[in-house]
């Protein structure tokens, strides 16, 4: 009655993959491309992407109603007329755009935004919070968009962003979960239109909620006992490992594609 996916591997694959993103929607959101990095090991990156996106939805539920008094409106409401201009782009040339180029841009975006990093100021200062301005917010926002609808891999432009503001880890897990929760969400109207939602990627997908659900509030119970200045360590840290995952996959696609 449910067509679920029955090869062990990918389940093998499938549960770590959503317990990162779990953990990833938190508030350590640089776990959310190893996720998908490791679910593209057992099927490909656009079932990898169906299979995950009613996944992230049901996560989304959970930590919007954990973070519903802690996130940054205004920064909501600069980000996101961009990332609706992304995923409409996203959408239009779904068809034209290889998944090894997106990666690769996300890859080298990550890693390039870690080096800057770590070269203007030392890790060990405490994070004081900076307003941000509104021009790069919309385009970074509208980077995000795109590579999220391509690939669940709006992370890194949204940090590229949010991260040099100096947020306290609260607060920036609760207006990193009110973004995606609102990208996903727009999100399934074009997937919808593209066929994304088959019968067996959505049983695969019911089949992880109750993963996807105990992961997250580990991860909102994680963010909120962690030291500030540990937490930038740990997610500069997984952005930058995940940055090199991603161009290395993407260039050794592109070359032996």
């Amino acid at each position: 009655m449910f067509p679920l996916i029955s090869e062990p591997f990918f389940y093998l694959v499938a549960v770590p993959a959503v317990v990162l993103m779990g953990l990833s929607k938190g508030g350590f959101s640089g776990l959310g491309l190893l996720s998908m990095s490791m679910l593209s090991l057992a099927v490909s990156p656009v079932k990898a992407a169906a299979i995950m996106l009613p996944i992230l939805i049901v996560q989304d539920m959970v930590s919007v109603w954990a973070y519903r008094r802690t996130f940054d409106k205004r920064l909501l409401a600069i980000m996101l007329p961009g990332t609706i201009l992304g995923i409409g782009f996203g959408w239009l040339i779904a068809a034209q755009v290889s998944e090894a180029v997106v990666r690769l841009i996300v890859g080298l975006i990550s890693v390039v935004f870690v080096a800057m990093f770590w070269r203007r100021r030392p890790l060990k200062t405490e994070p004081a919070p900076v307003p941000g301005k509104p021009a790069p917010g919309v385009f970074w926002g509208a980077v995000a968009g795109y590579t999220s609808f391509v690939a669940h891999a709006g992370g890194p432009p949204f940090q590229v962003y949010v991260m040099p503001l100096r947020l306290s880890p609260a607060l920036y897990a609760g207006t990193n979960t009110m973004f995606f929760a609102a990208t996903n969400a727009l999100k399934t109207v074009p997937y919808l239109a593209l066929g994304q939602f088959s019968p067996e990627n959505l049983a695969s997908s019911a089949a992880l909620f109750p993963i996807a659900i105990v992961a997250t509030l580990g991860g909102v119970w994680l963010i909120q006992r962690i030291d500030a200045t540990r937490f930038y360590m740990v997610v500069y840290g997984l952005t930058l490992l995940v940055g090199l995952g991603l161009v290395t996959d993407a260039v050794r696609e592109l070359l032996h594609g």
